[in-house]
């Protein structure tokens, strides 16, 4: 029997495959696998919103470079991300962690002054968890539970042709980051002794090391009356969430390259590197901003909102899902993001 290696169908290759053959029997299972978060419903006025991330040492993480309080502060946030795109309010979080004897109890409180941190921020309580030794490392695992009233959640499956694609903030950040870290962690490693270099990073660094999850953009999408059609976060690159609104909703894309956002922080220090500031913004992930679909009835009032950008329009599925440079030329969106099981 032919071995298929998980590198080869990617993580949401291999969720689909694994829960293909599952089906919902409860009736307040309104919505299961495949959105950011499940949505449950016991009652008239809300629905309940559900989603759990795991983060492992050595995959997600590096502790040489990412201190505990960051840590655990991030771990709270790119699951509260999740709530906030479905249209959602997080409300708890339990949180259940594997650590090794390596890790003392002064650095298990560090970890949850972070989570405690992001909780306070975004009046969430912590509620439950879990404990555990672990051979090696630390692993992390985060559930939140949120709120969203009826009929008011938006999942990846709603846009349609002609509606407006939005994001906020501005992308590549979080990528780049990482590049500065991974590069000092190099030096470090080679010479043993050299401090890393990294004043007049302050941007991308706290793009990569402290995320923000957009409970603000929400607010204004509600302050102007304004429902999205589709709505993801963008955890792992911008071309595969696009993708995913695509496919979830059987349509196509234009995105134009010109109106993607880039801080001329990110800019800079992508040119340092060597790489186009568009193929981090595309690709690089970890950017925990919003992508979504309005209406374009909606045109007036999503422009009224501020930090966030129209960078094109939802087209039929025949038409594909296409970049469209600044000289015109239509390039192909390809998902070249994270994969949590590439080499």
């Amino acid at each position: 029997m032919t071995q298929t290696a998980l590198s080869e169908i990617g993580e949401f290759g291999l969720i689909d495959r694994l829960t293909k053959g599952f089906t919902t029997v409860n009736q307040s299972t309104k919505l299961g696998v495949g959105d950011d978060c499940a949505i449950m419903s016991y009652g008239d006025k809300v629905d309940i919103v559900i989603t759990t991330d795991l983060l492992v040492e050595g995959i997600h993480f590096d502790l040489m470079y990412c201190p505990l309080k960051h840590l655990g502060y991030k771990a709270v946030m790119v699951n509260l991300s999740d709530i906030y795109a479905m249209n959602g309010t997080p409300k708890q979080i339990t949180v259940s962690i594997a650590v090794s004897a390596k890790f003392s109890v002064e650095a298990l409180d560090q970890l949850y002054e972070g989570i405690s941190l992001a909780c306070k921020k975004h009046s969430v309580d912590l509620i439950g968890g879990d404990t555990s030794s672990s051979i090696t490392g630390m692993t992390i695992s985060i559930t939140a539970i949120g709120e969203v009233e009826k009929d008011m959640a938006v999942k990846r499956s709603g846009a349609k042709p002609n509606d407006l694609i939005c994001i906020s903030g501005d992308l590549g950040g979080a990528y780049m980051g990482l590049q500065i870290l991974e590069r000092e962690k190099h030096v470090f490693t080679k010479t043993g002794s050299q401090s890393p270099k990294l004043q007049g990073y302050d941007y991308v660094l706290e793009k990569q090391l402290k995320p923000e999850a957009r409970k603000d953009i929400i607010e204004r999408l509600t302050k102007y009356n304004i429902k999205p059609t589709s709505m993801i976060d963008i955890s792992d690159g911008l071309s595969s969430e696009l993708l995913h609104i695509c496919r979830r909703s059987s349509v196509g894309c234009k995105v134009y390259s010109d109106k993607i956002p880039v801080n001329k922080n990110t800019e800079k220090v992508a040119t340092e590197f060597n790489i186009d500031p568009l193929t981090a913004a595309l690709n690089g992930g970890e950017d925990y901003e919003l992508l979504f679909t309005v209406d374009i009835n909606d045109f007036h009032k999503i422009s009224m909102v501020s930090d966030v950008c129209i960078i094109g329009n939802i087209t039929t599925s025949n038409e594909g899902e296409n970049l469209i440079t600044k000289q015109g030329e239509k390039i192909k969106i390809i998902a070249q993001g994270w994969n949590g099981f590439s080499h």
